[in-house]
């Protein structure tokens, strides 16, 4: 593996390998203090982090090993212009790695293109975030056992929110596994996630308003807050924002051992009274978080180690270079510099072409004759 983009990156085999590293790690923490002496992070954060940043640089630095950190857009050269193609291939110079958040879906796919260091997906706008869902995975397996057979209720903004999308890819390659999608009609999964993953894999799922509705059924519920910062209506958000709020009287439905998750920060969607409760494993969560990160710098720096990571690889199936423009508004190419629009046909049955980079759906119906392979 060269970089980590996308959760689906990975396969079942690498997930339990990196879980069962984390695991080794969280058991012997003393045999892996030394094991990055000499290597360096660049965390590029160009969005705002607490516990993804932190949990980067605390796991570099418990395995010996040094952090540039670049804690905002408006601290870097991207506040003078430059792209993210070529801040990539700069800080290659300087780092052996390195970790980046962005506010645009599709820039850390961007900088792996051009970095010679593998770069990690730290959050890319409201696509992906594949090292939380790595966290999940963790604290699932921890507070489980396992990652199959679970009723999985995700809770809040299913629309933009990217820990749930990656979430739900993960979870859907493990045998048994049913979702309740619990959301207000606005922030609905978005349609291509039900049907390109959990249709077209015959995962059973239901989708409700209703957040007790299924609450004794659940193994696990995984809240998430509405992000003000994805909608570009405030008074959308500000009537959105209280949705769900999940307080004592709600979990008395509940099973005794299900597993609350939530990838934080939170608002008010989980009242603080729930701290308390044993089935409230958020705070474990983020912990999970720092000890998955060593596990995932450990394996991408000992699988690059001594050769350049290079570009990576785009997928094969048949695509459209320059014939669209891909209208969601927090794509990456709609800023990077000369960077090419490209769409990748994933259903030939359908004619469906999605962008590269953000995987938005085209809104043109594609020309015969455009495509290139």
């Amino acid at each position: 593996m060269k970089h980590l983009i996308d959760i689906m990156d990975l396969s079942v085999g690498e997930i339990s390998e990196l879980v069962d590293t984390a695991q080794d790690i969280i058991a012997h923490p003393e045999q892996y203090a030394h094991s990055c002496d000499g290597r360096k992070l660049a965390t590029l954060f160009f969005e705002p982090s607490t516990r993804t940043r932190l949990s980067f640089e605390a796991a570099m630095y418990e395995l010996g090993g040094h952090v540039l950190s670049v804690p905002g857009g408006n601290t870097s050269s991207a506040a003078k212009g430059e792209s993210v193609a070529d801040t990539a291939r700069v800080v290659s110079c300087y780092a052996d790695i390195i970790a980046m958040r962005h506010p645009k879906d599709g820039a850390p796919f961007v900088a792996a293109q051009s970095s010679l260091i593998p770069v990690i997906n730290a959050g890319d706008g409201g696509h992906n975030h594949p090292t939380q869902t790595l966290t999940d995975l963790l604290t699932i397996y921890r507070e489980k056992g396992r990652f199959d057979h679970l009723t999985i209720g995700l809770c809040g903004d299913l629309k933009y929110g990217r820990t749930v999308h990656s979430l739900i890819n993960a979870m859907s390659r493990y045998p048994g596994n049913r979702f309740v999608l619990i959301s207000p009609e606005e922030l609905k999964l978005p349609g291509y996630v039900r049907e390109e993953v959990l249709e077209a894999n015959n995962i059973e799922y239901a989708e409700t308003a209703d957040m007790e509705e299924y609450m004794p059924q659940l193994d696990i519920l995984y809240m998430t807050r509405v992000q003000r910062e994805r909608f570009s209506d405030e008074q959308e958000y500000l009537r959105l924002k209280d949705s769900y709020i999940l307080d004592s009287a709600k979990l008395e439905k509940a099973g005794p051992d299900m597993c609350i998750l939530h990838p934080l920060p939170r608002v008010n969607e989980i009242s603080v009274a729930v701290d308390s409760d044993p089935r409230a494993c958020y705070f474990r969560q983020a912990l999970c978080g720092k000890y998955i990160r060593m596990a995932l710098i450990l394996k991408l720096l000992r699988e690059n180690d001594g050769v350049p990571a290079g570009s990576r690889v785009i997928p094969s199936q048949k695509r459209l270079v320059n014939v669209l423009r891909c209208r969601n508004p927090r794509c990456i190419s709609g800023v990077e510099q000369e960077l090419d629009q490209v769409f990748v046909l994933t259903d030939p049955k359908k004619n469906t072409y999605r962008c590269l980079y953000c995987e938005n759906e085209a809104e043109e119906t594609p020309q015969p004759g455009n495509a290139n392979s």
